[in-house]
């Protein structure tokens, strides 16, 4: 059973007359009619009394196209609901990010993109790196904002933005008054680092092994907010990106001397995964505004 047979049927059923019922579909009239017997016999039933090219449904006829109708119906209202969703003016972008990114940089993109398309509605989900790729994986998201690290061999990636990297202390701390440091210079300072799963781990693993440079985390978290919990508290020195999700009264930021460290955040996606033109549109604005100055 086909949909065009059903709205053949329907057709049929409302002009009462297969001449009439061909020339409103632009078929011809003999096809029409082996549409509509190929569907009876499908049925095992007749739908129609026949008295020459004039029709009238029968009992079964009846009876049949009230469900073809509510099924032609609902048929419908899912094409608009699919064009209202994946619509550019007017659809919904599916992202997943990382948790710290919902304080700032997040809210700042939608913001920003809702002013020219306001009518776009964005579904949001939230997590550590493997609640989000896990998104992407079973299709929950479209795309991802987060950090390099996680980029596969099938996705694609661009730069949304780069975070410099800064040594923070308390303020109670001998270095809080110093305007840069070495990393050199935290040798035996109690390091509170983060666990595998948060977003950072790999890029600051990465840059203390350029450096020749490495620290033994004394205490390790979850995530940044609790990093740098920990550190108000004076139980440890460490490195963070600037974000304001992390500007806790009692900390203080200090640049550091070696070159390189930043953090790279940006939008994955996919390669082969099909992006609606909501999506895709969102994704322009992204690469038009790509590595776009950070904001004191």
């Amino acid at each position: 059973m086909e949909l065009t047979q059903l709205e053949y049927f329907l057709t049929v059923a409302h002009l009462e007359h297969m001449t009439s019922a061909s020339r409103a579909l632009s078929i011809t009239q003999p096809a029409l009619s082996h549409a509509i017997s190929k569907l009876e016999n499908e049925l095992g039933v007749p739908l129609f009394e026949r008295n020459g090219r004039n029709v009238q449904l029968n009992r079964y006829g009846k009876m049949f196209s009230k469900w073809v109708e509510e099924a032609i119906s609902s048929i419908g209202k899912g094409k608009q609901e699919i064009e209202e969703w994946s619509n550019p003016e007017t659809g919904v972008i599916h992202i997943s990010y990382l948790n710290i990114l919902g304080v700032d940089l997040v809210p700042s993109l939608i913001r920003d993109y809702q002013a020219a398309s306001p009518k776009i509605r964005f579904d949001l989900y939230q997590g550590n790196h493997g609640d989000i790729d896990e998104a992407l994986e079973n299709g929950t998201s479209d795309m991802l904002i987060t950090s390099r690290e996680t980029t596969m061999d099938n996705n694609e990636w661009i730069i949304i933005r780069r975070m410099p990297i800064f040594i923070v202390v308390s303020t109670a701390h001998r270095f809080a008054s110093r305007s840069s440091v070495s990393l050199f210079e935290l040798s035996g300072e109690p390091f509170v680092g983060l666990k595998t799963n948060c977003g950072l781990k790999n890029t600051i693993t990465s840059l203390f092994a350029h450096t020749n440079f490495e620290m033994a985390s004394t205490y390790e978290a979850e995530d940044l907010i609790t990093v740098a919990g920990f550190i108000k508290a004076g139980l440890g020195v460490s490195v963070l990106p600037q974000t304001l999700g992390l500007m806790l009264d009692g900390l203080v930021w200090i640049p550091i001397q070696e070159e390189g460290w930043e953090w790279e955040v940006g939008l994955k996606w996919r390669r082969e995964h099909y992006l609606s033109p909501a999506s895709r549109r969102f994704l322009d604005y992204i690469r038009q505004r790509s590595l776009e100055p950070v904001q004191a």
